[in-house]
């Protein structure tokens, strides 16, 4: 976050102050900044070290590293904000091949006048995730523009883990007759943003379902190590996921509609904004394919898990040298369930 960041009295005013240029300036303005919010909340031995890097030691294996930026708005929604979200969604890609998240790293890049209170509220609240999760935050970096030239903050957070001894999970290994499950209800996150943005009342507040999925993948890679394919259906939805796998692995996948597991008050907010919720974002849901032989292995460990209470097996893969996603309706006829043309919902991540 700086090359070296000495200890200043923490004068920043961070119920009235706002990020200005100096925050970005790399001079004292910017070492208040750092050690009156990200080093104090983020606070472990690395990040205080005060390094341009963070170096550690790991056990022999693969290493994961993936990275993802975040450009939500709003930045506050039900059920969570920007700064939670950029731990779980960089924690959960880390997780998808199967590993064990260490190390998260943080770019902030923020536009002049951005509330400091906010700014406060973000970083506790990603520390927060970060700590419940058990991956540091280790190293990071700030930076400032223009009022104007930004829309308040952006976060870009890169993760890094390790892969158990004999897992081998990726997109391009589903196999015909192969088991499709996911751990729960579709479309929680992209709708409470939407309704959030469209300032919607609805009956029952609809909550974002971002969470960090590491521990549930650990307890189903434990039982199942030969799991072909994990994704997190994100921007997209399930839809659009399932189209990447079948398009990777060069199979087809069938669908049961009646099985997908959707949330009444979603299904009624999609039918009110026009919005298919096959293809609405999710932030703290997965998609598991494995052998069929695993299946139930793999069902109960996840319904045992709070993240996978609501599991169920909603489908197969097939032979297709297509790779057409399709889906038997809950009329008993069906459909192709295809790639989306455009995005349903800008900025849900």
């Amino acid at each position: 976050m700086s090359a070296v960041v000495k200890r200043f009295p923490q004068r920043l005013d961070t119920r009235q102050g706002q990020v200005d240029m100096t925050h970005g300036s790399g001079g004292r303005a910017m070492a208040q900044l750092i050690d009156a919010l990200f080093v104090k909340y983020f606070d472990n031995d690395l990040l205080r070290q005060s390094n341009d890097q963070a170096a550690f030691n790991v056990d022999a294996g693969r290493m994961v590293m993936s990275t993802d930026g975040h450009v939500i708005s709003p930045l506050f929604f039900p059920g969570g904000d920007i700064g939670g979200l950029a731990v779980h969604g960089t924690v959960n890609d880390v997780a998808m091949s199967g590993a064990k998240p260490l190390y998260l790293s943080a770019g902030f890049i923020l536009e002049e006048g951005f509330p400091l209170s906010d700014l406060e509220r973000i970083v506790e609240s990603m520390a927060k995730a970060s700590k419940e999760a058990g991956v540091p935050v280790v190293t990071g970096d700030t930076k400032v523009v223009e009022k104007g030239k930004g829309d308040g903050v952006f976060i870009t957070t890169t993760g890094v883990g390790i892969v158990p001894e004999g897992v081998n999970i990726s997109g391009d290994l589903a196999r015909p007759g192969d088991v499709i499950l996911v751990n729960g209800t579709m479309g929680d996150h992209g709708v409470a943003i939407m309704s959030s943005r469209e300032n919607l009342e609805f009956e029952t507040t609809i909550e974002s379902d971002s969470a960090a999925l590491h521990t549930l993948v650990a307890e189903m890679v434990s039982v199942a190590p030969d799991i072909h394919c994990l994704r997190d259906p994100t921007r997209g939805g399930l839809a659009t996921t399932l189209n990447e796998l079948a398009m990777q692995s060069n199979v087809g996948m069938r669908l049961r509609e009646t099985d997908i597991p959707i949330k009444p008050e979603v299904s009624a907010a999609c039918e009110l904004l026009g919005l298919d919720p096959l293809y609405v974002a999710n932030e703290g849901k997965l998609i598991c394919i494995c052998p069929a032989k695993d299946a139930k292995a793999v069902l109960d460990v996840m319904k045992s898990h709070p993240l996978g209470e609501d599991a169920v097996i909603i489908g197969e893969v097939v032979e297709d040298e297509h790779s057409f996603v399709q889906m038997e309706t809950a009329f008993g006829g069906g459909r192709v369930v295809d790639w989306i043309a455009g995005e349903q919902l800008p900025r849900i991540c």
